[in-house]
């Protein structure tokens, strides 16, 4: 049992076209296990190799509840278990995922990585409802908008109904107040009928606190390593070889059977693996192997704050094959830049020059010396294709770990907003919004939390006072258990009748519309882009050609209306393609109005403050 099965799930209940239910759990310490079902019938368990526990269960049928007794004394839910009905601490319940696999649309094709344009959401903020049947209800919008995937924060179960998804317990099990596994299948078919892809974030480095009781089944952590949420997930110790089945096994059952186009995981560099084959470079062989059998063409996506490309290197190239990363410091240069901010991790920014060399390398520090991190830091990036790279100017982590989550519209003025949206949809990255930015939204996206651990809920509020003080003394956040702290964070979707939000929305509208349209705007070969400082600290040129045509942007990060004279610009070629200074994107210039004149052949741009302008070229 030391590969996982490509073609069908081993592990948790699975129901069979020719033979009864069988039950699979890997449980190498234990001397006896049982399966309580509908807590009366008791049935043993055979132990069987590499710690691993098997039985027929004759009868069982979904809408079973079942636990599973150690030792003929403590009984627990199942480490597999794919519903947790009643929440995490009570018993499974049985679920025939060829149910699941019904649930889909057999007409999609899945969308290539390069044309990637993702949206981050979260379940139970996003609609006031809070479940997936809520968010079904919105993809008429989320498709007008223009997105093409949906990045969905864990839903895996979870204590309580008020969580980011960070503190999931049961990998396989996907969250009951959002709806359970099956309302989860219909979403995901809804998305695919609308021609949206679905990202799930999965956690890989550690699981939460309140519910897990893997390690009454086994080794499943081990205490080699630490990681600042918990205990380290058992990839290199005594037993781990099912410790990586098991969570190579719940990948490859959100891709083959839930249908997930693609998995963000999370803080990969948290994954501690000293073993030859790391398990992120196991998981790959897994993904591709399934590609390559299915026809399918899933993706992984990983969050590091390394910038070590050897995570997003092929197999090939002795990298652990991950087809893209979050580029969290695109967002720190862009964000310090246009808020001044320097606390913390941001002191290591806040230049233009951060911002450019981002542009052009994805990575600030690529191996230069990081004065907050008081050490050279980070690798080369040279030959990385831009789809590598996944930008943001803001996202669940950069705006629900501010004390009191505010997100960027908070922060910067509205013309500021629309410079900072048009950096990331010229850039040569996949870009990804974070729910509500579109139309410049204002609600907060707080941390919250339900755990029914009293001492718990106090160790993690304590714990987010602590988390600031780099960045503010005398911090007082919200309290993370209160309703209120959740309620305040579900998105306001009453913004129709706000003229400014309006703007915002037909803003991103646009760029979407011109990121689709023009390949030179999209991710690919980055050896033909190059961003530049040609007023410094305040103005920024992005160009990008192929052989045909050529885009060119200038970005004034200045509190300035300027004169800029440039022989990039093309007298009889050059078409504006955006002006974010337009009246009809909020602006103060009439539409109608070209920043570009000429004199002489000299070309002269006039470029209001905080604003970008876009053009295309045709090569004569």
């Amino acid at each position: 049992m030391n590969s996982a099965l490509i073609s069908r799930r081993s592990l948790g209940i699975n129901f069979h076209s020719d033979a009864p239910p069988t039950i699979l759990v890997w449980a190498p310490l234990a001397r006896k296990l049982s399966a309580i079902i509908n807590s009366k019938a008791e049935v043993a368990l055979q132990k069987m190799h590499y710690g691993y526990w098997q039985a027929s269960l004759p009868g069982l049928k979904p809408g079973d509840r079942y636990m599973l007794q150690i030792n003929g004394k403590e009984s627990f839910p199942d480490p597999a278990s794919l519903h947790q009905p009643e929440g995490v601490h009570k018993a499974s319940g049985v679920i025939d995922l060829r149910e699941i696999k019904n649930i889909h649309y057999e007409n999609w094709k899945g969308i290539d990585k390069k044309d990637l344009i993702i949206y981050e959401l979260h379940v139970g903020t996003f609609t006031s409802e809070g479940t997936f049947s809520g968010v079904v209800n919105k993809l008429n919008y989320l498709k007008q908008l223009g997105i093409n995937a949906i990045k969905i924060m864990p839903v895996s179960a979870y204590p309580g109904n008020r969580n980011w998804g960070y503190d999931g317990v049961f990998p396989f099990a996907t969250q009951n107040s959002y709806g359970g596994p099956l309302e989860f299948a219909k979403l995901i078919k809804a998305c695919h009928e609308k021609g949206l892809a679905v990202i799930l974030d999965v956690v890989y480095n550690h699981l939460g606190p309140e519910g897990n009781y893997l390690n009454a089944f086994g080794p499943y952590f081990t205490d080699k390593y630490k990681t600042p949420w918990g205990k380290a997930i058992n990839f290199d110790d005594e037993w781990c070889d099912g410790v990586r089945h098991y969570f190579i096994e719940n990948a490859l059952m959100w891709l083959r059977d839930f249908r997930i186009d693609g998995l963000r995981l999370d803080a990969v560099h948290a994954i501690k693996d000293f073993s030859p084959r790391h398990f992120l470079k196991e998981l790959s062989e897994h993904l591709q192997k399934l590609n390559r059998e299915t026809g399918t063409n899933h993706f992984l996506i990983g969050e590091c704050d390394l910038n070590d490309t050897r995570f997003i290197n092929p197999l090939n190239k002795d990298g652990y094959g991950l087809d893209s990363q979050w580029c969290d410091e695109w967002h720190h240069a862009l964000h310090a830049l246009v808020t001044g901010e320097s606390n913390g991790y941001y002191s290591d920014f806040g230049k233009l020059y951060h911002l450019t060399k981002s542009f052009n390398h994805g990575y600030v520090y690529n191996g230069n010396y990081s004065g907050y991190r008081k050490k050279l830091f980070g690798t080369s990036t040279i030959g990385q294709p831009g789809e590598k790279f996944v930008i943001f100017t803001q996202n669940h982590d950069q705006v629900g770990n501010r004390m009191l989550g505010e997100r960027l519209s908070n922060l910067v003025d509205f013309e500021a907003l629309k410079l900072a949206a048009g950096a990331m949809f010229i850039s040569p990255f996949i870009p990804m919004i974070f729910m509500g930015e579109e139309y410049a939204g204002d609600t907060p996206f707080l941390y919250f939390i339900s755990h029914g651990d009293e001492h718990l809920v106090e160790q993690v509020r304590k714990g987010r006072k602590r988390e600031f003080r780099d960045f503010m003394k005398n911090a007082s956040p919200p309290d993370p258990f209160a309703v209120e702290t959740f309620e305040k964070s579900k998105l306001k979707w009453d913004f129709r009748d706000d003229k400014q939000k309006g703007q915002m929305l037909a803003f991103y509208k646009k760029c979407i519309q011109l990121k689709k349209e023009y390949s030179l705007l999209k991710p690919g070969d980055r050896d033909n882009a190059n961003a530049q400082e040609i007023i410094k600290d305040r103005v920024m040129l992005y160009t990008r050609y192929n052989a045909e045509k050529k885009i060119a942007a200038f970005l004034n990060f200045s509190e300035q209306s300027l004169r800029i004279e440039t022989d990039e610009l093309s007298q009889t070629q050059t078409e504006l393609l955006l002006y974010t200074s337009h009246k009809k994107w909020g602006g103060n210039i009439p539409d109608k109005e070209n920043p570009l004149s000429y004199s002489q052949d000299n070309a002269t741009i006039r470029i209001e403050k905080k604003s970008m302008v876009l053009f295309i070229i045709e090569k004569k």
